[in-house]
């Protein structure tokens, strides 16, 4: 059973692609875990359903429990083994959901200064 996830901060965004640290260690996560495999490089979805529009409906707590333990059904593996991504979700989460309220304009983010 997962812990209760807190409310997120939405992600602070400077010119639609420039996020803060939190979230772009969310970002960084995505990159490393090679998400865009699957869900495309946009999140746009390639074998796996676009990530934009998921995220528009799942809540943070289905989201959560989907990338930590996976839907074997639907060819999703979990990633909760992996400190890297059970440490960062909360900001994976910023991440994707700015993207997909779009917040964040671009898939590929740079650090704010």
């Amino acid at each position: 059973m997962l812990a209760p996830i807190g409310q997120a901060a939405p992600p602070t965004v400077l010119d639609g692609y420039r996020v803060d640290a939190d979230t772009y260690a969310g970002y960084r996560i995505w990159k490393t875990q090679n998400c865009g495999g699957c869900h495309g490089a946009e999140q746009q979805g390639l074998s796996a359903p676009a990530l934009t529009e998921s995220l528009a409906r799942l809540t943070k707590d289905e989201f959560v429990q989907t990338v930590l333990q996976g839907r074997p059904a639907r060819r999703m593996p979990a990633f909760g083994h992996l400190p890297s991504v059970a440490n960062q979700i909360e900001h994976l989460y910023s991440y994707l959901k700015g993207r997909a309220d779009g917040v964040i304009t671009r898939a590929q983010v740079e650090p704010l200064p």
